[in-house]
């Protein structure tokens, strides 16, 4: 069974490559001057509230509530009202097309990116379903606050309106992915989008949810698999995958891999809260 959060308290084609530009940089921890209020500042790592400026972080932090992210917890469904925006801060959230008893993943979600940020385009229902995959935390906003804030503060709206784009590119990206590359391709290059969204070299995923997830048989995820463990690239375990060669991993992958990195590395860029914004 699924936790479903309660309410009140919780196709573009490869050559494209030359298009998108790689942004490299490291997070760091964001800490503002302390003030006169007790609440204690948590550790903030989502790439979103970190690229936000020292002001822009300050008005958005006073509306932010901590939760925890239990497996298998439903944050939206399908034809809902959104009600909440997810920052993730850690673990990982399955975003979902389910259709007639069965799903198809269309993108994960990690400490980079926002469930629920589809508000935005003007809807107010989800039209994906969003399911926690990893255990982990997250930040979340209720939707009418977020509202607010962005009318006082527009360049929010411009930061996440930067990360749904990379998002809706990932989306579309699978898509094509699906239907354009084979298995090893489509195998490798969730591995290491998922490993690159926790930050992670150890992912607790299953054949079972592989197979469900990219739409193939389960006998063929094991056989991929198996045969990326006797090249030395990844290690099986009960219930979990260890990458052990991840750029080896990378050459195995499709350029959807690079594609959708690409586009997230260049919707976030990280400021230091530590230093005056220009």
């Amino acid at each position: 069974m699924t936790d479903h959060v309660p309410a009140v308290c919780e196709a573009l084609d490869c050559s494209s490559d030359a298009a998108l530009k790689q942004v490299s940089g490291t997070q760091t921890m964001l800490q503002r001057p302390l003030t006169s209020r007790p609440k204690k500042r948590c550790f903030v790592k989502n790439g979103v509230l970190a690229s936000l400026s020292v002001q822009d972080l300050a008005a958005i932090e006073e509306c932010l509530e901590p939760i925890v992210l239990k497996e298998r917890m439903v944050l939206q469904e399908p034809k809902t009202r959104v009600e909440h925006v997810y920052f993730i801060q850690s673990g990982l959230v399955s975003l979902r097309v389910v259709a007639a008893g069965s799903m198809l993943e269309t993108a994960v979600i990690g400490y980079r990116g926002v469930v629920g940020a589809s508000f935005l385009w003007g809807g107010h229902l989800s039209m994906h379903q969003s399911v926690v995959l990893f255990a982990g935390s997250a930040h979340r906003i209720r939707v009418e606050e977020l509202r607010r804030v962005i009318k006082e503060r527009p360049e929010i709206r411009e930061h996440l309106f930067e990360y749904v784009q990379a998002l809706t590119y990932q989306c579309v990206q699978t898509g094509l992915c699906g239907v354009r590359h084979d298995r090893e391709q489509r195998l490798a290059s969730w591995l290491c989008l998922a490993s690159d969204a926790v930050d992670a070299r150890v992912l607790p995923v299953t054949h079972d949810y592989l197979s469900s997830a990219l739409g193939l048989r389960r006998a063929g995820v094991t056989e991929t698999l198996s045969r990326f463990e006797e090249q030395g690239l990844i290690r099986k375990m009960r219930g979990v995958l260890r990458i052990d060669e991840h750029e080896s991993l990378e050459q195995r992958a499709c350029c959807c891999y690079k594609l959708v990195s690409s586009a997230y590395a260049s919707s976030q860029s990280v400021i230091s809260v530590e230093e005056p914004v220009s």
